[in-house]
């Protein structure tokens, strides 16, 4: 890629294996489906979606949490490609990391953003694995910069996260900024974080949310049944509607520590695998969402791979929802 050469890792093979099948069936499984690509190779390709990971454990560091994110792209990789694949007609692409180099994680940022503006403007829905919660201030940034001189270019941030991440950049950017430096940094922004845990955020931080006006909803309602689905879906339209995308970012440490032990923060009080599935089908039932990624799993503190398991599967449900509602053109 341009001028990221020393941030690039290229997409590599020894990550996509798995069970043999049968040669005459068409493909069943994820490794053999999986296209892989340089991302300056994606231009004038007719691809509907890319992988790509962000190596980074520079923002966990200097937000004094346990280091260890930077490898899960790859983890990823290696549990996602093991799983059967269910979507058709559509052609994904793995196009390599950006990796952070000599703790810069700024430049990391700006780089991933180049990416992830790269592929958008090609037509790319972008799938982002890895690193710590600062994978979302550039993962923003490259949204902006595809959409910012479109008439249509209010984007709205879905995140489903324990921690507000709204924290003052004080010295350095860390993985605890990101929403604050972009609320500060863009117009016209709506953030909405869903599963907040009051044990978990200081008194500032949602005097912090209040002044910029977030709402959110807390980890108590993260719940299945119905009424609560309804009444998170029903807080969320008037976002929906306020806004011509939505760019939906999870981190692994707003599920229960039951189903994601392998994170830096993990809780007993986090929201399950199949309430985060009903929120993020009615959200790409809207047609709108522009990008996704996934943060914060530390396969080094993973117990047998759970969290890791979980990751790949949110990137396979992603591309089944991704396939039946794309971005509308209208």
């Amino acid at each position: 890629m341009d001028k990221l050469n020393m941030t690039y890792q290229l997409p590599e093979k020894k990550f996509w294996t798995g069970r043999k099948s049968n040669p005459a069936l068409e493909n069943q499984y994820w490794y053999q489906e999986i296209e892989l690509l340089a991302i300056n190779e994606a231009d004038n390709k007719q691809i509907d979606i890319a992988l790509i990971g962000y190596a980074c454990d520079e923002g966990v560091k200097r937000n004094l949490g346990r280091i260890g994110a930077s490898e899960s792209p790859n983890v990823i990789r290696e549990r996602l490609a093991k799983l059967p694949i269910h979507f058709e007609a559509k052609k994904i692409v793995d196009v390599g990391t950006i990796v952070c180099i000599n703790e810069d994680l700024e430049t990391c940022q700006l780089s991933f953003a180049k990416a992830i503006k790269k592929l958008i403007s090609n037509g790319i829905f972008p799938i982002a694995v890895g690193g710590g919660h600062d994978i979302a201030y550039g993962h923003f940034k490259g949204i902006y910069e595809s959409v910012k001189y479109e008439q249509k270019k209010n984007i709205a941030i879905i995140n489903f996260d324990a921690h507000f991440d709204l924290r003052p950049v004080e010295t350095k950017p860390n993985s605890g900024t990101p929403f604050n430096q972009i609320l500060n940094e863009f117009k016209n922004v709506s953030y909405f974080p869903i599963g907040i845990q009051q044990q978990s955020n200081t008194k500032e931080l949602f005097n912090i949310a209040k002044s910029k006006n977030v709402d959110f909803v807390i980890n108590y309602d993260c719940e299945t049944n119905s009424e609560n689905i309804n009444a998170i879906k029903k807080r969320l339209q008037p976002i929906i509607d306020k806004n011509d995308y939505l760019y939906i970012t999870i981190d692994m440490d707003g599920f229960s520590s039951a189903y994601a032990p392998g994170v830096s923060a993990p809780s007993p009080l986090g929201f399950t695998p199949n309430f985060i599935f009903k929120i993020l089908h009615y959200l790409f039932e809207t047609k709108k969402v522009i990008s996704c990624d996934i943060a914060e799993l530390n396969p080094s503190l993973d117990i047998d791979n759970t969290t890791a398991n979980l990751a790949a599967k949110l990137v396979d449900f992603i591309v089944m929802e991704q396939t039946k509602n794309s971005l509308s053109s209208d």
